[in-house]
């Protein structure tokens, strides 16, 4: 993993996809978690022929928002503007410049770490003219070194073998999480880096978004996510427990969205409609913070405790999500609920069909384990692929027609 940065560079498998991009867009815009990684990547690939220019320092903004024409003058393409949400007032302008070379790609590389105000400018003065891709922390098939292996379900792609981890180590990767300064420095203390995130990045960007003054109930919310996660998300409940008003937690739960901190899962319903209206559940995208968020510092607690089968489906969900977004697809993954109360984790849409996966915490699995899938596929008929029940084991085993036990590791 050396680059001409350092030893810490670690494989992204978003990497064949930006190159593309940048080869065939004016624009490429690049978003993401903060910590993500974003500038990392930007620089490996293009920092030789890019100049380089961070919109997050207060002079440099002032710059570009009170001369935006005099600022792309001094900073021409190939250029990559990093944290450009900070000078959304520049977009207008980078519009004009491509327009007036329209036909020469890769001008523009801009990352931002807040969706909800950059894409909504993106696609008002970069329709057409901009590839939007996402890059979330590290999946463990990047921090494997085989970031293009396949998922065990995709047809015509043959999973690469994967280095199987011991039980308890495995516990001890999911506090860590995937954020790469963890990854790339294993004898860095996470409780402390989680505890600074949150304060640094995720509270400043509240305060941004919505301009919350004081941030103790937000950091209760937080919490309170975290506890309820891989749980139906009953809005009204949360607030009510911490003394606000309903609105106030969507707002809050809009931030993290929008900042890429939590994702949101509707449950599967053929009509699209119904998925809109149903509760949803809510994971955090990063099955660190998650643990950081509920308090847990040691494996053994997070493998034995109550919350162990919600750090179990937030890796699954998280793995599968990273995948195929660094492929620069738009995952499709829900839960499917019965009536009376069957529930599948995760359904995956791929190709027109539809693979149910279950996650259980028991390192045994056991045929009782994938009734809930079995009943998935007696309903959904044809379009109901083969399903894996995931556990945090060793063993991959049938457990009956069509539904195969799969370790975490090889997943």
């Amino acid at each position: 993993m050396e680059s001409a940065e350092g030893p810490t560079y670690i494989r992204r498998s978003l990497e064949p996809v930006l190159r593309r991009a940048v080869a065939e867009f004016p624009a490429v815009v690049l978003t993401g978690p903060r910590q993500s990684g974003k500038t990392t990547l930007l620089r490996h690939l293009f920092g030789k022929r890019y100049r380089y220019v961070s919109l997050e320092l207060p002079d440099v903004q002032a710059s570009a928002e009170s001369d935006p024409r005099a600022f792309l003058e001094a900073f021409p393409p190939p250029v990559i503007f990093d944290e450009v949400q900070h000078a959304p007032g520049l977009l207008p302008y980078i519009k004009e410049r491509i327009d007036a070379q329209r036909h020469r790609s890769g001008q523009f590389l801009l990352s931002g770490s807040q969706n909800l105000l950059l894409t909504a400018k993106v696609s008002e003065s970069l329709a057409g003219r901009a590839a939007i891709l996402r890059l979330l922390p590290l999946s463990r098939r990047e921090m494997e070194g085989r970031p293009q292996a396949a998922l065990p379900w995709e047809p015509g792609r043959r999973p690469s073998p994967s280095r199987p981890l011991a039980y308890q180590a495995l516990w001890k990767a999911f506090l860590r999480g995937g954020y790469p300064e963890l990854v790339a420095h294993p004898r860095r203390d996470p409780s402390l880096w989680y505890g600074s995130y949150v304060q640094t990045y995720l509270e400043r960007d509240v305060r941004n978004l919505r301009q919350v003054g004081d941030l103790s109930q937000f950091r209760d919310f937080l919490r309170v996510l975290a506890a309820r996660s891989a749980q139906l998300l009953n809005l009204t409940d949360v607030a009510r427990d911490l003394g606000v008003a309903v609105n106030t937690a969507k707002a809050w739960l809009s931030v993290l969205e929008a900042t890429y901190q939590v994702v949101v899962l509707r449950p599967y319903f053929a009509n699209v409609g119904k998925r809109l209206v149903k509760t949803p559940k809510v994971y955090f995208t990063d099955v660190g913070i998650l643990c950081h968020l509920a308090g847990l510092r040691d494996p053994e607690h997070a493998a034995s405790g109550p919350m162990a089968g919600a750090i179990l489906e937030t890796a699954v969900l998280t793995e599968i999500l990273k995948t195929l977004t660094h492929r620069g697809v738009d995952p499709q993954i829900h839960f499917w609920r019965t009536a009376a109360g069957t529930e599948v984790d995760f359904v995956v849409e791929t190709g027109g069909k539809l693979v149910p996966i279950e996650v259980k915490a028991s390192a045994t699995p056991r045929p009782a384990m994938a009734t809930a899938i079995r009943t998935f596929q007696r309903d959904l008929g044809e379009r109901a692929m083969p399903g894996y029940v995931v556990h945090p084991g060793d063993v991959t085993l049938p457990l009956g027609p069509d539904v195969t036990a799969l370790p975490f590791a090889a997943l």
